[in-house]
Parts: structure tokens; sequence; C-alpha cells
């Protein structure tokens, strides 16, 4: 008998010790979860302060057929604040392509194009694609020209503008593990394109590789993300849930993920944490050119997680 109790005692220590243990496995990943969460508000905080940020975006100008000067000068079509040269630059559209023309007295001291000295020359505008755009930077001043379908613009950043400088933090929903879900990756084969609309009323096609479903309060959703670009190491999501009627931004939110367990290819299981839904930039400056969430991604459910509106 005495054996007995003591093998049963001995049970019941055992298990209790494994409890424990999960216990503070649970506690450390909650822990290393939070910590995570903490690490990305940070980040993201920091990206739109930095001096050619979002925050930095004063100006977009629409070009049209033709010469369009630029500088701080009254007689210039794009007028800059009086601590910009007075004239930096023409820009000529013309035949689908932008040149930079230098003004009468030549480019401003201190003017690089792409990190060289200022010269005349063709711009690269890429559809839809500003990463292999030259940028024209001269004292605080960042400018580059875009192209949205067929319209082409001048996008101003300034690493002196207002809204970096009354920069007040950003707006959080507390953290919830809840919205935490593994979803199932379904694989497109063929890859699929939708047509992206965006704020300024163009349109541009993206790729989507496959969708995702996942279970969130007893009912199942599906989304779907786009490749922003031919090389994207991340899948990303634009969507919309109920809390835009309330509490964060009305157009829509974005979020980021890593590639599917078993790539994009095959079938398999990705993490979304919408505790890392984040605002577009249209959030905090009218001249940003934001894609709007495609039908598919307009979730009839709250998900109050993630970034809150910046602007009441």
């Amino acid at each position: 008998m005495r054996k007995r109790n003591a093998l049963f005692a001995a049970r019941v220590a055992f298990v209790a010790i494994l409890l424990g243990l999960a216990g503070l496995s649970a506690r450390a990943q909650d822990a290393a979860w939070q910590k995570e969460i903490s690490e990305f508000r940070e980040k993201r905080a920091a990206g739109l302060q930095k001096p050619n940020g979002w925050l930095a975006l004063v100006g977009l100008e629409w070009l049209q057929p033709g010469e369009t000067s630029v500088g701080s000068a009254t007689d210039n079509k794009v007028k800059l604040s009086a601590d910009h040269p007075p004239h930096l630059g023409i820009f000529r559209l013309e035949n689908n392509m932008v040149t930079l023309l230098p003004p009468k007295e030549g480019f401003p001291a201190g003017l690089t194009v792409g990190g060289s000295a200022a010269k005349q020359q063709t711009l690269r505008t890429d559809a839809d694609d500003d990463k292999n755009t030259p940028h024209l930077i001269v004292g605080t001043l960042d400018l580059y020209a875009i192209r949205r379908a067929d319209r082409f613009a001048l996008r101003i950043k300034d690493a002196h503008s207002p809204s970096l400088q009354q920069f007040h933090g950003l707006n959080w929903y507390p953290p919830d593990s809840a919205y935490r879900v593994t979803a199932k990756w379904i694989p497109y084969t063929p890859q699929k394109t939708v047509s992206l609309l965006t704020l300024v009323g163009t349109s541009y096609p993206a790729p989507v590789p496959g969708a995702t479903e996942f279970t969130l309060q007893g009912k199942t959703y599906r989304l779907e993300p786009v490749l922003e670009e031919p090389a994207a190491t991340e899948l990303f999501f634009i969507m919309r849930d109920t809390t835009s009627a309330t509490t964060t931004y009305e157009a829509c939110r974005f979020l980021y993920t890593s590639f599917p367990s078993n790539g994009l290819d095959k079938a398999g299981e990705l993490v979304l944490d919408f505790n890392k839904l984040r605002n577009p930039p249209c959030a905090y400056t009218p001249y940003a050119t934001c894609p709007l969430p495609p039908p598919s991604n307009r979730l009839p459910v709250a998900l109050p997680v993630g970034e809150k509106r910046y602007h009441d």
C-alpha cells in the first residue's frame, strides 16, 4: 500500500513539474512575443521620422506636357519654400519621359542627382515603382519624379517638414495574442493578377501568388496578398476591417508577412499577426498615392489591434 501511494505521489509530482514547465514555456513565449511587438512599434515610429520618410513628404506636383520650373522664386511653376534655391531645375515631360534641364543660371551649388553632381539627363521613372528613381538632393530637400499609370509627378520631401517637427507619436491598440493566427496557404497555379486602384484615381496590376484562410472567433475568412516586386521576400496584404469606420484609417491598413512554410507554390501555413497592421503612407500625408484594398480583402469583422488613426 505504501509503495502504491508513493508511486501515485511521484506521478502527481511529475505531472505538476510538466505543467509547471509548460507554464514557464508559455510565459516565456508570451514575453518574447510582447518584446517583438514592442520592437516592431519602435521601428515603425523611427522609420516614419527618417529625414526622407513619409512625414517628410510636403508636395506632389503632377507634371503636364512641356516644361515645369521648380524653385523658391515666384516665377517658377512649382514654388518651393524660401529656404530652398530660387531656381532648382526644369522638368520637361515629353513622349512619356521626364528630362531634367538646368535653369538659366545653371544648377544650384550642391545639387546632386542619384548621388552625382547634377547635369542634364533623362530621369528613370518606372511605372508604379520608385525604387530605382534617382533623387535630387540639395540641403534638406529630396525631390524625385514618379510615374503612376500614364501620369507623372514630382514628389517633394523636406527633412525640416512641419509634419516631422510636429510628430506626436503613433496610436496603437493594446497587443492581443488572439489576433495572431496561423493561416492555411492556398497557392494559385498559375498566379493571378489583380488591378489595384489608388487614392489618386490610377490603377496598376499586381501579382497574387495565392490566398490565406484563417479562423477568427469561430468563423473562416480569406485574404489575398500581392507581391510588391518580382524579387519580393514578403507578402503584402492591403486590407480593411470594420474598425475603419471608427478607430482605424478609413481607406485601409497594411500587413507584411513572411512567405508560407513551403514557399509560394506549395500548400503550407503562415502566421498572420494582425497586431502588426500599420497605416498606409496616405494616413500621414495628402501627397501619397496609396493602393486601396481589393474587394476580397474587405473583411466583415473587426480587428481591434495594430495601428489606429494618426489624425483624429
